[in-house]
């Protein structure tokens, strides 16, 4: 009976040991599955090592740096009408004074960079001088929209062209940090064209709510672009620049650190040095002749006083302007989306060329909306014709999103290049990179002001601001179309050529990086 009941026991505790020693083979089996999950994801990392990460909502933050002076862009963009309607000023001396200043503002780049890199303080390289740019602007353009109007006649230039003198200061600091900054967020090839993403949807929101803001809210109230009209516009975005700055330094908080700060090492800069960068340095002279002819072609298409001819003459109703931007901000964002994820996985290069190419086409078929078809049908309700409205509002949306790709991603190409310099020389100078980008950029986009006055002065535009409703012709048509689509045509096309002589494509950046994080490790 006895060896009955161990054998059953033996029957019994069996299977449980067979069940116990297979539970624990599965538990090894398992420890070691996840053994070898974290050695390759511990030999992934160690691939990727080189690369300075940022977390997501940086990479989203950042950017409100270049929106923050975005929003002083857009503002100072219809400060003719300021400038003609408040202080006397003729339309030829606003043009030609707008020429000047943005030269200037060239000429005081080369000076801001040597600071930026020389810059070495407690709070980081770039946020002090964000700050600095951001109060300089805001007291300049109090002075130019509400002294400058309120004193006697005799001071009323002197006090606007000065104001502007700072302001350009006040511009220079903080965009160009812009540029320099992106250097010390990421250095990684799928992380930094997102830089674009977001600057590409911030720029798109901003201008599409502020056209509506002018077009909807603004001349509605004050029956036209006067004075009153202006003072409230500047209130407005300067608040709104606030914000966007400080969430901007709040992104750089944690990077704009010296370990981030090229290969750990800090040369001397001096001013002969520029000559030999941008001499040196291939893919910028590459980069800055497609961003600057782009510069210049889109600073005279987006001009308000062709603005005001294309939507207030040619289309005949300017609050179209405002309800067209607010209406094709979802495709347009959709359209940025699908690029931008395409220059993460193929390189800023293929990108820029790829739309570069979709921006003539869009434009090509733009301008064939334009000649076949009645623009004055094109509205958002009674009044218009609905294929018409339907097949504008489609080429248009197309247009504004492939183009927007191409007019920002030059800005996280000019980070490859300051890169590319660390790679070559051992030079860490992000602020002369970004800056020497700049002065050619604005040097050459500087005369899209001036072209754009001449065409406005060829059409009788000397002592007077365009406004909706005035007189349309045949002559008028053509000027639009050439300021409007022509010249930004010509400008793409330049872009496409100049890539082909740029190297910095997706397996380049990754090389350089590897080369990076190996020099700052001895």
């Amino acid at each position: 009976m006895k060896s009955a009941r161990e054998a059953n026991r033996i029957k019994t505790v069996f299977p449980l040991i067979l069940k116990n020693v297979t539970i624990m083979k599965m538990m090894e089996s398992k420890r070691e599955g996840k053994s070898d999950m974290a050695e390759t994801a511990k030999k992934e990392s160690e691939k990727r090592g080189y690369y300075n990460h940022a977390a997501g909502w940086q990479i989203a933050c950042f950017p409100l740096n270049n929106t923050a002076t975005n929003c002083f862009m857009f503002l100072m963009s219809y400060v003719t009408y300021l400038a003609v309607g408040g202080i006397g000023a003729g339309m030829i001396f606003v043009s030609s004074m707008m020429t000047w200043m943005r030269i200037f503002d060239a000429v005081t780049d080369p000076v801001i960079g040597v600071v930026i890199d020389r810059m070495k303080t407690k709070y980081g390289k770039f946020r002090p001088i964000i700050v600095a740019g951001y109060l300089i602007m805001a007291v300049s353009l109090w002075c130019m929209y509400f002294l400058a109007v309120g004193v006697s006649e005799g001071l009323k230039i002197p006090i606007f062209v000065i104001s502007y003198f700072f302001y350009i200061i006040g511009y220079t600091l903080q965009t160009a940090c812009t540029k320099a900054g992106q250097t010390c967020i990421t250095n990684d090839p799928v992380q930094r064209p997102m830089f674009t993403r977001y600057d590409a949807i911030y720029s798109l929101i901003l201008f599409s709510l502020g056209s509506l803001y002018i077009s909807g809210y603004l001349q509605p109230k004050y029956g036209e672009l006067n004075v009153r009209a202006m003072q409230e516009f500047c209130l407005t975005f300067m608040g709104l620049s606030a914000v966007f700055t400080i969430c901007s330094i709040a992104a750089l908080w944690h990077k704009d650190v010296e370990e981030n700060w090229g290969v750990g090492t800090q040369e001397k800069i001096r001013f002969k040095d520029y000559v030999a960068v941008f001499k040196g340095n291939r893919p910028l002279q590459m980069l800055v002749l497609a961003a600057s002819t782009d510069k210049l072609a889109a600073t005279c298409s987006t001009n308000a006083g062709i603005t005001m001819l294309l939507f207030g003459v040619v289309i005949g109703d300017y609050k179209v302007s405002g309800q067209l931007s607010l209406i094709s901000i979802l495709p347009t964002i959709a359209i940025i989306w699908i690029g931008t994820r395409m220059a993460g996985k193929q390189g800023s290069k293929a990108a820029l060329v790829r739309y570069s190419w979709y921006s003539i086409l869009s434009a090509i078929l733009l301008f064939l909306v334009f000649w076949l078809t009645d623009p004055q049908k094109i509205r958002f309700g009674k009044g218009g014709s609905f294929v018409v409205t339907v097949l504008f509002l489609l080429v248009y949306c197309i247009h504004n999103g492939v183009k927007s790709i191409v007019s920002n991603i030059v800005v996280p190409m000019i980070a490859d290049c300051s890169d590319y310099e660390t790679y070559k020389t051992g030079r860490y100078v992000p602020g002369m990179l970004g800056t020497l980008f700049s002065f050619v950029d604005k040097a050459v986009s500087s005369f899209g002001n001036t072209i754009a006055g001449f065409f406005l002065a060829g059409l009788g535009y000397v002592h007077t601001t365009p406004q909706a409703g005035d007189a349309y012709s045949t002559l008028l048509f053509l000027y639009v179309m050439l300021a409007f689509i022509g010249l930004p045509i010509l400008g793409w096309l330049i872009s496409v050529i100049a890539m082909r002589y740029y190297s910095l494509d997706d397996t380049k950046m990754r090389e350089i990086g590897a080369k990076l994080a190996g020099e700052k490790q001895k």
